[in-house]
This record gives C-alpha cells, structure tokens and sequence, in this order.
C-alpha cells in the first residue's frame, strides 16, 4: 500500500510525464510546418530538397511577367544579385507589379519556384525584414537602384 506521499510524488510525476509529453508533440508539430525565408539568391547558391515548403522573396523584374493559358502566370524574381523564375497558378493579388516586392510561398521544382501563394507588399514603405536586409549593401544603403528606377518607370 503506498502512503499519501508516495501518492502525491506519483500524481506529481504523471503531471510532469504528460507536460513534457505535451511539449515535445507540439514542438515536434512547429518544427514539420517551419516555413524559412529565402532570397533568389539563396535558392540559386544552395540547393534545396524540392519538397521542402518555402516562402521566397524579392523584387518581380520589369518585362518578366507573362500570362498563360487560364490563370497560369509566369515571371522572374531577383534581389539585385541572382534571378528565379516562378511558376504560379491563380489569381495575383491586386497590388501585384513588376517592379514591385513580393513574397511567394511553394517548393522548387527544377530550377523553377513554383508558388501556391503569392503576396504583394501593401505600400510603398513594406518590404519583408529579410528581404529588405539582403538588399542592403555594406554601408547600410540600398544598392538595388535598378529595381527603383524600374518601379518609377513602370508607374
């Protein structure tokens, strides 16, 4: 027969048993649905497995985008460095431009990113961090001028 205390310290490690069960399943859970950010140039300089889900961003380049037959859309995302083209099925947002950032979300598919989700920035200001950083050159400044121009020529 257990005593009282011997009750108290099992009920206290079933709880901690089940709370560290608790925790490793859903750690286990956000680490499957993790979503990484990449630029063209990451992608272009690194391989990734082709099922592996990613968001990707950049800058859409002027000339680059041409519709296909129903709503299949093809253009070319770049970040001053490398270029990637994308594959997309579907209706783009709005605020979809060439010359503007956006961010697409999918998995590569030989050499091609082909996107299931495509969001375009919402202002002038909006850029997304990663994206903005890896645009930035060493003394802190912009050094994507091109796309700037491009974006004030496409207007």
């Amino acid at each position: 027969m257990m005593t009282k205390r011997q009750k108290r310290m099992a009920a206290v490690a079933a709880l901690l048993l089940g709370l560290g069960l608790s925790a490793y399943f859903v750690l286990s859970a956000a680490r499957k649905n993790m979503m990484y950010f990449y630029t063209p140039t990451d992608l272009v300089e690194h391989r990734v497995s082709e099922d592996a889900r990613l968001r990707l961003g950049g800058l859409v380049t002027v000339g680059s985008l041409k519709r296909g037959e129903g709503l299949n859309v093809e253009f070319t995302l770049a970040d001053c460095e490398k270029s990637l083209p994308v594959r997309y099925q579907g209706i783009l947002p709005d605020l979809f431009r060439e010359g503007q950032g956006i961010v697409a979300t999918g998995r590569m598919q030989q050499g091609t990113f082909v996107a299931d989700e495509v969001l375009a920035k919402h202002d002038e200001n909006y850029m997304p961090p990663e994206l903005a950083k890896s645009l930035k050159s060493a003394d802190g400044k912009h050094n994507c001028a091109p796309f700037k121009s491009m974006q004030q020529a496409a207007r």
